[in-house]
């Protein structure tokens, strides 16, 4: 899209996860806990715990911590018994946002949720009232300056649904969410080093915002973050340079 950098953006949004290290093994936990609950144990059998445990992986995570969560939610070992929820809402400039969590206290996250929607100029909306606007897929995201022609070849030949080249030079490979290890493995073999890569909603429209929103915005999204229930937040809203 002309008029602002999606790299500038993916750059920020790795900055952001980099500040949030602390936090990222208890949301590794607790969603390898919720996979293995709802998928089983056997990650050949259970993608999305298998993803989990990459990302776990990545993260320099501890095997044993990785082991003790997939029986915490697999009933070997007792533990917490999270729930999966989702909130939506919008933020400053009519931006739509929603925010997955996984939580054993619902009243409280809520009212965090809430909180931070109110303090920061955003409006908690009811089930359903942005969710249209984003896509569950699978999403690679390439540096500026990777080749098109053969990044577009090794990922129609792994499976990808769509690449997509933005005006910055950057790329997305998108996937459906069953094919996104396969094709990540597959683009890796091939060479290609995704600087993001993950499952996620993806935002179908866009709201760039500039100025004093775009500030105000980030403080709205940065808030969500930070709280301790939240697994993830997606976003129209893209922050103009």
């Amino acid at each position: 899209m002309a008029g602002h950098s999606k790299w500038a953006n993916i750059k920020h949004k790795k900055a952001a996860q980099d500040a949030r290290r602390g936090k990222v093994f208890t949301r590794l936990i607790k969603e390898i806990t919720v996979a293995a609950k709802l998928g089983g144990a056997a990650p050949d059998m259970n993608p999305r715990l298998r993803l989990g445990i990459e990302k776990a992986y990545e993260a320099n995570m501890p095997k044993d911590n990785i082991e003790r969560a997939i029986k915490r939610g697999s009933g070997e070992l007792e533990g917490v018994d999270y729930e999966e929820i989702r909130y939506e809402g919008y933020g400053v400039g009519g931006a739509a946002v929603m925010v997955d969590c996984m939580t054993d206290n619902r009243t409280r996250t809520v009212a965090d949720v809430r909180h931070a929607f109110a303090k920061y100029g955003g409006n908690l909306g009811t089930d359903g009232s942005v969710a249209f606007l984003f896509r569950h897929c699978g999403q690679l995201v390439f540096a500026p300056g990777v080749s098109e022609d053969r990044l577009m070849e090794s990922a129609i030949e792994a499976g990808a649904d769509d690449v997509v080249m933005n005006d910055d030079g950057s790329a997305e490979v998108i996937t459906a969410p069953g094919d996104f290890p396969a094709v990540k493995a597959a683009l890796e073999k091939a060479g290609f080093m995704a600087e993001l890569a993950e499952v996620t909603m993806k935002a179908a429209t866009e709201n760039v915002l500039a100025g004093e929103d775009s500030v105000r915005m980030q403080k709205l999204l940065d808030a969500l973050e930070g709280l301790d229930d939240v697994q993830a937040v997606y976003t129209t809203a893209v922050v103009a340079d």
